[in-house]
């Protein structure tokens, strides 16, 4: 790299989800990178072990860890999260977010219609997942956005799935929520654009992440996508966060509004 290339040394990113899944592979690998990493997870003691590894291999790599262990979906907490962030962002040598990514994945996992209809999605349960998997996207950057966090160049990149575009069972307020999270980076794109703020979704193939495990059936999903996927493998998470790390690029400056496959050709098969 030569001394006029911009470099990722020393900047900042914000990683929403960073203890597992693509969240904590996007941390180590933009630590790997020279990046500090602020993470933001929810986990209980019987799984901090996770948030304890990736926080350990960012300071191997050199770089600085400064997690919270908090609902990143809840506003209280939120905001005082990021008056941490702004506080320790006033004695760094970057005073701002260079990248945030947000990986939420937390929502009702039944379907909307059982003949059992305390087995079908409740009112509160697809509110919550609207709310942790789409619109907290929404809250953040807003109040990124006010703390004065995010400046030309900043770049935010979130998390959809083909879930998105089509039906699954037992998917329905998943699926609405990556709908939602679609719509609001193409409107958070529009009205950042004159900050030079640029919003974007990646849209991964099926990996085998916590996240997956989590809907029922998914040993299925895995067999089909091995199946008939134009490379034979699964996405992994490390694929994903090669992505974001190649997006970090200082000079990566005019992509925005818009949803990125990294599947390896898996929608173009439809083989989820």
């Amino acid at each position: 790299m030569t001394p006029d290339t911009p470099s990722l040394t020393g900047r900042w990113a914000l990683i929403l989800g960073a203890s597992s899944g693509f969240g904590a592979a996007t941390a180590r690998a933009l630590a790997h990178a020279g990046m500090n990493i602020f993470g933001v997870h929810l986990d209980p003691r019987r799984t901090i072990e996770r948030a304890e590894a990736v926080i350990a291999d960012i300071e191997a790599a050199g770089s600085r860890a400064v997690f919270f262990n908090t609902n990143a979906a809840d506003t209280r907490r939120r905001a005082r999260v990021i008056a941490q962030i702004k506080t320790t962002l006033a004695e760094a040598p970057f005073t701002t977010i260079h990248l945030m990514v947000h990986t939420l994945a937390f929502g009702s996992l039944r379907p909307l219609i059982a003949d059992d209809p305390t087995q079908a999605t409740q009112e509160d349960q697809m509110d919550m997942t609207l709310k942790v998997m789409a619109h907290s996207l929404v809250y953040w950057t807003q109040e990124l956005v006010r703390a004065a966090l995010l400046e030309s160049g900043s770049r935010i990149y979130a998390m959809s799935s083909l879930g998105a575009q089509r039906a699954a069972a037992n998917y329905g307020a998943v699926s609405a929520a990556k709908a939602a999270l679609e719509a609001h980076t193409r409107q958070l794109a529009l009205e950042l654009a004159p900050r030079g703020i640029a919003v974007n979704c990646l849209c991964p193939g099926v990996a085998d992440t916590p996240a997956l495990r989590a809907i029922p059936g998914h040993e299925a999903l895995i067999a089909q996508v091995l199946a008939h996927h134009p490379a034979r493998r699964l996405t992994t998470p490390e694929d994903v966060a090669q992505t974001l790390v190649a997006l970090a690029d200082p000079r990566v400056t005019w992509i925005s509004g818009v949803v990125l496959p990294v599947d390896g050709g898996e929608a173009i098969v439809g083989v989820s």
